[in-house]
């Protein structure tokens, strides 16, 4: 007899297609049969140990985070109820060009203090890995959800050139492809980059071109956060869009956002953009997160000449009169392009996390009211805190615009990404409610997108982008990574005052069969591994 029967569950399957009645069985970590409007028809209905009444919920494939900064939490965190509560069943790491594999030991503690804003110091993981078929391995000994790895460019960089601003040499080149060759060998799922973070974003487009006709050749795809959300948003989507078709490689554009002032609006120019290219034959898809304020560092605000050599570097230059004057008028007057090219606003910038607990009364304040409160420039606050908590600052910044973000999601090769970062004492919502909020708010208050479009865009969609041919569909077949919600009341219990709430109507979340979620409560069961690239 087989495991389990979901019993009269609302199928949206995934698919974008309607809606139908069904008992849905699994077993063996797989659906193994869907009996649609068994009860009407008066048909034999399948029986298993376990019957759970579905009755009221819809039942989908687990939602996949197209764009997450896990990477140490999975490790650190075995409950991570902050993913899985939402009905994640896979998130994608790796992001942005940073995180902790292929690394030799310098440049392991060298992205651990740039990222420390991201992911914490890492000072109670066992980093006993240095390759990503290492780190891979890791995950495999169990964690909270699944998780696919992009091979990240800017460490792959550091590792290979280091954190200079400089051309690689043909040599370096060679080294930074064979590293990009073993990981997807190892099982990366393609390569992301981080465009405005050092070192990522001294590589030029000639050096991402071969790095990405790599990535082709193992069927993977290439994830950039790009040159500039800001003044030059729609020439970065440009740039990316040509580096991809130049070295046919699938191109996956992370948090694509159209951001500031300067952007209200032009979501349809990008849009085109995109339609244009994608009606040539390129193959592209974008992730966002359903909320207007993007979240960052402190120190990714700082001009890339300030950012060259390392976090070292960074503290030395910010810790010279003359050098942190620069800095400030380049910020405040030029518009440095670690602010996307645009002036920054010191009004904008939220603290949401300090590594030193004695800067802990700047969070929930823009950097402008703790400047205010004492009476001083938004600078010397900012300086301060950058030196203070040495890098460690994160930020919530205030410049998104709702109307781009609805234009946006509507696209037909849209998908969801939190790029929920976990550390922070108040970290950006969307890290714990972008699913239940693209259910509760973008689809049943709001009408944006259709409860059967909705979870095609958070399933399948970015199971095909990662060719997993087993998920992201109800089929029987595939792997019973699942979640149960209700549409009447499934929201994100997260708010911007109350970051860590987990969401409501989200009662079962099952991984690999298992539950991680039952009765709204997050069990002890770790079904989650790594999911590798299998086919060229």
């Amino acid at each position: 007899m087989e495991e389990l029967v979901i019993r009269d569950a609302e199928v949206v399957d995934g698919s974008g297609g309607a809606s139908y009645r069904a008992d849905v069985v699994v077993d063996g970590g797989r659906i193994v049969s869907i009996v649609q409007e068994a009860a009407a028809a008066g048909c034999q209905r399948p029986k298993a140990r376990r019957e759970l009444d579905a009755e009221g919920l819809v039942l989908a494939p687990g939602f996949i985070d197209m764009h997450a900064h896990s990477d140490l939490a999975l490790l650190r965190d075995p409950d991570h109820s902050a993913k899985a509560a939402q009905g994640v069943t896979l998130e994608v790491i790796g992001q942005d060009g940073l995180s902790y594999a292929p690394v030799d030991d310098r440049t392991l503690a060298e992205v651990r203090r740039a990222i420390t804003g991201w992911n914490g110091s890492g000072d109670d993981i066992d980093f006993d890995w240095r390759t990503v078929g290492e780190y891979l391995d890791r995950l495999d000994r169990g964690i909270a959800v699944n998780a696919a790895y992009l091979i990240p460019q800017g460490t792959v960089r550091a590792l290979a050139v280091g954190w200079e601003d400089r051309e690689a040499t043909p040599d370096e080149l060679d080294r930074m492809r064979r590293l990009v060759a073993e990981g997807l060998e190892q099982g990366a799922v393609g390569l992301s980059s981080g465009l405005t973070y050092t070192p990522g974003m001294y590589a030029g487009d000639a050096e991402l071109t071969e790095l990405c006709r790599v990535v082709a050749s193992y069927g993977g795809y290439y994830c950039p956060h790009h040159r500039s959300y800001g003044a030059g948003a729609l020439q970065a989507y440009e740039e990316m869009v040509a580096l991809t078709r130049e070295a046919g490689c699938a191109l996956h554009l992370a948090h694509a956002t159209m951001n500031f002032g300067v952007n209200e609006g032009r979501a349809p120019e990008l849009l085109s953009l995109l339609d244009k290219a994608l009606a040539e034959g390129a193959d592209i898809s974008l992730d966002t997160y359903p909320y207007t304020p993007g979240c960052t560092t402190l120190v990714a605000m700082l001009p890339s000449w300030a950012s060259e050599g390392g976090p070292e570097a960074i503290l030395a230059r910010l810790a010279d009169d003359g050098t942190a004057e620069r800095i400030r008028h380049h910020m405040e007057v030029i518009g440095a392009d670690g602010c996307h090219g645009v002036p920054i606003e010191w009004d904008t910038i939220e603290i949401s996390g300090v590594s030193d607990p004695d800067l802990v009364d700047h969070v929930g304040r823009t950097v402008q009211q703790s400047a205010d409160a004492r009476g001083e420039a938004p600078w010397v606050t900012a300086r301060r805190l950058l030196l203070q908590d040495r890098l460690g600052s994160t930020i919530l910044q205030h410049v998104g615009h709702e109307e781009n973000v609805r234009t946006i999601m509507r696209h037909r090769v849209h998908t969801g990404g939190s790029d929920g970062i976990l550390q922070g004492t108040k970290p950006h919502p969307r890290a714990y409610g972008t699913f239940p909020h693209y259910l509760g708010h973008y689809v049943r208050e709001l009408g944006v997108l259709s409860l059967e479009e909705c979870v095609a865009h958070l399933t399948s969609r970015p199971a095909a982008r990662l060719r997993l041919p087993d998920r992201g569909l109800v089929r029987e077949g595939h792997r019973a990574d699942l979640v149960l919600f209700d549409p009447r009341t499934v929201a994100a219990g997260s708010t911007f005052e109350e970051p860590r709430r987990l969401p409501t109507g989200i009662p079962y979340v099952l991984v690999d069969g298992r539950f991680v979620m039952e009765d709204g409560r997050r069990t002890d069961v770790l079904a989650g591994r790594a999911v590798r690239r299998t086919t060229r």
